[in-house]
């Protein structure tokens, strides 16, 4: 199985970001590793000068079903985003918090135009 020439573009554009995933009280899989990685690179299509990821991974002892938090942290130039999102599975809870951060980087790139003169 081969790799073409975007899947390459899409992985230099990746490792320029760096990405710590911590687990707390529970040690996750490759699989969600790959998730989280695969999502934050398509965070890169909104603004593409991402610094930093934190992601952090937890089970809330609510009683819930939703009991699966993922908080995620991005650090752009000159400011730091954040989301939480609680749901019934960790890829779920990552899919919110990431839409949120898309919906936070539209703007702060809107509002970095703005401050650009033309």
């Amino acid at each position: 199985m081969g790799y073409n020439g975007t899947i390459m573009f899409n992985l230099s554009i990746l490792m320029s970001m760096k990405i710590h995933t911590e687990a707390v009280q529970f040690k996750a899989d490759q699989k969600l590793h790959d998730y989280i990685a695969k999502k934050m690179e398509k965070l890169t299509t909104y603004f593409d000068r991402i610094i930093n990821v934190e992601v952090k991974l937890r089970l809330e002892n609510s009683g819930q079903v939703k009991d699966k938090v993922a908080e995620i942290q991005l650090q752009v130039p000159g400011q730091t985003l954040f989301a939480k999102e609680t749901n019934k599975t960790f890829e779920q809870s990552i899919d919110g918090a990431v839409d949120n951060l898309r919906r936070q980087l539209t703007k702060y790139k809107d509002k970095l135009r703005e401050q650009t003169p033309a």
